[in-house]
């Protein structure tokens, strides 16, 4: 490997919560830095850290975003 290079290996998550989640805590976490090399989106319970993360294909998270956005699941 040369310098300045790095490998998808290296590439770690860079967590984030809507700017929506002002809920007491009761959110998740996704890491849409990995969505282009990995064609994954990681999400996690925000207050579990260390917890499981379950890897959502990036266009099935970009549909679940346009649901919300269209109200599809205003009724749940």
């Amino acid at each position: 490997m040369t310098e300045g290079h790095f490998t998808m290996a290296e590439q770690h998550p860079q967590w984030f919560t809507s700017s929506y989640s002002d809920n007491g805590g009761n959110c998740v976490e996704v890491a849409v830095n990995l969505a282009a090399s990995r064609d994954t989106v990681p999400v996690r319970d925000s207050k579990v850290l260390d917890g499981p993360v379950v890897d959502v294909r990036t266009a099935a998270f970009s549909a679940f975003v346009a649901g919300v956005r269209a109200g599809t699941f205003d009724a749940v």
